[in-house]
């Protein structure tokens, strides 16, 4: 049975991983990326537009599911930065969505204000529930989960 998981990471850093079909997490860190598996499901978390830039976007910005294949090293900024991936089957034509709406539905916010702690992990399990009022949200098309 297929896991579902939030990731968190900027918009501008999710765009990039959208355009080159992958996902990376955490600053680029193998670990997290261990833990997903082919089939899994992925929606990325984007609290702000630009990395250390609040602006308040705290939205879905993307949703997929992990490709076949394990984590690979890739090379970036000139040969200085080898982060981690997972090859991701991105849902086109998908849209943004809010997450201060969804609060009292998704599983894991219902009732805690402090909704925002478990997401500084960088990567979350989460609820077929959960995934499911997501992409619903994000106007994902369930043809698109492969």
């Amino acid at each position: 049975m297929p896991e579902n998981w939030i990731a968190v990471a900027c918009a501008e850093h999710v765009r990039i991983g959208l355009d080159g079909g992958f996902m990376q997490v955490n600053h680029g860190r193998r670990a997290p990326l261990e833990r997903v598996r082919p089939a899994d499901r992925v929606v990325y978390y984007s609290p702000s537009e630009k990395l250390r830039q609040p602006d308040g976007l705290q939205s879905f910005t993307a949703i997929g599911q992990v490709a076949a294949g394990v984590p690979y090293q890739a090379t970036m900024h000139n040969g200085r930065f080898h982060p981690w991936r997972r090859d991701v089957d991105w849902c086109k034509d998908t849209h943004t969505a809010r997450i201060r709406p969804l609060l009292e539905q998704l599983e894991f916010s219902r009732g805690n204000k402090n909704w925002g702690y478990p997401l500084r992990l960088g990567l979350i399990r989460v609820s077929a529930h959960d995934m499911g009022l997501i992409a619903t949200a994000m106007r994902a098309d369930p043809a698109g989960w492969g």
